[in-house]
């Protein structure tokens, strides 16, 4: 099993309906619905699930490097959130939704997470106990205008410090992350590194 091409290609406007239908349409019609988790949906799932695993992701490594312009951000001071991109490998958790109630779920979360289509979805191949499942993710191209690419530290405590969309801070999103990923028991270098940032500069 490998990971399916990307449902749309990178483009700097795209129709997030659209890219919905894509996925619909990739569902396989006795299947329950897998989705990967490395960010805010390890602590607001906002799905009705019915099982929960670790999940490794090989190829694919989470990075606080996406502009947040509707969420975290505005368009005048965009925030950050994280995004999967290629490299490295990935912990999160996955989800199983049962087929019945996928596209339900689907429906319910794409406003959250595909507001202006900048993600780009995949079937990705995750590594659980159990066994490998095929999951959907949200991946972001490096070539996407939305991609940040390495940033500095004293960029990065300006949106820390500034940076505040309709669900919040981006402080607060990375601050509800890192505590995800220590409930499950899920280490994250960098997670860690960017709020002992934060701490060193009164920010958490």
């Amino acid at each position: 099993m490998t990971p399916a091409a990307t449902l749309e290609p990178p483009s700097p406007l795209r129709d997030p309906q659209a890219m919905l239908d894509a996925v619909l349409a990739g569902l396989h019609p006795q299947q329950d619905l897998w989705l990967f988790a490395y960010g805010s949906l390890i602590w607001n799932p906002e799905v009705d699930a019915v099982e929960q695993r670790k999940a490794r992701v090989p190829g694919w490594h989470r990075a606080l490097r996406m502009h947040s312009r509707i969420n975290r951000g505005t368009p005048q001071r965009p925030g950050l959130v994280f995004a999967l991109i290629a490299g490295g490998c990935c912990r999160g958790l996955a989800y199983r939704v049962p087929r019945a109630r996928a596209e339900q779920a689907l429906r319910r979360l794409w406003p959250r997470e595909m507001p202006n289509g900048v993600y780009d979805p995949r079937w990705l191949v995750c590594h659980t106990v159990p066994g490998v499942v095929r999951a959907l993710a949200f991946t972001l191209s490096k070539r996407s205008p939305n991609f940040t690419g390495r940033l500095d530290d004293a960029h990065l405590l300006d949106v820390l410090r500034h940076s505040s969309g309709r669900y919040g801070r981006t402080l607060d999103y990375l601050a509800q992350t890192a505590q995800g990923l220590r409930e499950h028991g899920i280490q994250d270098r960098e997670v860690e590194r960017l709020m002992a940032l934060a701490r060193a500069h009164g920010l958490a």
